[in-house]
């Protein structure tokens, strides 16, 4: 049980690190700085809607790499999941977690495209014609974007701690203690 797999854990781990990086900065620092700059609403929303255009095809590379990373650490780790008590309950805890960063991440982006859109100064764009014709309470979605932007660095904050978890569940004492335990659960004068 000794395989190395540094080429997986480096994209997962790196992967990660941007995802959960990017969005820290993006709402403290980018958002922030468009505030004490912005001057008026629609301008503080352009200045940061640019930023977070800027920033979106990095995080979507941040994100790919994290996924094929996890994937195949979780392939090259496969008969631990299974074998290790408590491998599987934090393999799945860690899989609904980044199923909802996903989420989140996705979710923002498409309320930061709204914000864009109703703050663009060429309203006769195809983006403008569109949110005319369906208005947006706009009040509502900067609420729910700022919401958004915070609820993805505390999930993906969350997914470092569940990473923190695995690799101690790595450790050679706690590898050998938990196949014991899933060894013998079953047998019946266990009680």
């Amino acid at each position: 049980m000794s395989e190395r797999n540094t080429v997986l854990r480096s994209l997962h781990d790196v992967g990660l690190a941007a995802w959960f990086g990017g969005a820290l900065m993006g709402a403290v620092g980018l958002n922030g700085a468009a505030r004490d700059e912005g001057g008026t609403e629609a301008t503080t929303a352009r200045i940061a809607s640019s930023g977070w255009s800027k920033w979106t095809p990095v995080n979507a590379a941040a994100i790919a790499v994290h996924l094929v990373g996890g994937s195949g650490l979780l392939s090259a780790n496969a008969a631990r999941v299974a074998g290790q008590q408590g491998v599987a309950a934090s393999t799945l805890a860690k899989t609904v977690l980044t199923g909802a960063a996903l989420a989140a991440t996705a979710y923002a982006r498409m309320l930061g495209k709204k914000v864009e859109s109703a703050s663009s100064p060429q309203p006769e764009t195809e983006d403008g014609h569109r949110i005319s014709r369906h208005p947006a309470d706009m009040e509502k979605v900067n609420h729910r974007l700022m919401c958004m932007q915070w609820a993805v660095p505390a999930l993906t904050g969350g997914l470092i701690v569940l990473n923190a978890l695995h690799g101690e569940q790595q450790r050679p004492e706690q590898q050998a203690e938990g196949m014991w335990h899933r060894a013998v659960a079953p047998l019946p004068w266990r009680c």
